[in-house]
């Protein structure tokens, strides 16, 4: 084996593995090709747009978490917190929040119903802030763009999985032997 027990590590933890889960997914692209006339090709494009989707709203919760609340306490989310009514001690509360709310995205792959869920967050958002705070409304980078973009992003996740093909449907432990 090539370069000794390094690459026999790497062969068991990672090359193996992603293999693995390669051919049970292409065998489920195959699967769904049969089974429904959607081609293969279609199905990779699908599973693009829902990979896209789904790891651009997790990044974009994360970092409205990170940066702004816990790293930064920016101002302009401390004043939106008070406008509210709120206390500012909230605000890196509301950070973890969204830094889980990002995991849960990325964790929950196969259940498309944080889709909707993500969009109803986006407009009781934003009109919070447009009851609230209603100058962020006019400014330059504002909760309007953003989260119509997020919205967006959530159409494109919900409308993209229906038809995703999934390594975990395909059995990929060998069968034990039957007395």
């Amino acid at each position: 084996m090539r370069f000794g027990t390094l690459g026999r590590w790497v062969d068991r933890l990672l090359f193996r593995p992603l293999m693995s889960w390669a051919t049970a997914w292409s065998f489920d692209r195959l699967r769904l090709w049969a089974e429904t006339g959607q081609t293969p090709e279609s199905t990779l494009r699908l599973s693009l747009i829902h990979g896209v989707a789904r790891i651009s709203l997790a990044a974009i919760w994360f970092w409205h978490g990170l940066v702004p609340k816990l790293l930064f306490h920016h101002v302009d989310e401390q004043a939106m917190l008070v406008q509210a009514g709120l206390s500012i001690r909230l605000l890196p509360s509301l950070g973890v929040l969204e830094i889980v709310f990002a995991l849960i995205i990325l964790g929950s792959w196969r259940w498309r119903y944080i889709f909707p869920i993500n969009i109803l967050i986006m407009v009781l958002a934003t009109f919070a802030v447009a009851h609230y705070s209603p100058e962020y409304i006019r400014a330059a980078f504002n909760p309007v763009t953003l989260n119509l973009s997020v919205i967006s992003l959530s159409l494109a996740g919900w409308l993209s999985s229906p038809m995703l093909a999934l390594a975990s449907r395909c059995g990929r432990k060998p069968a034990k032997e039957q007395p």
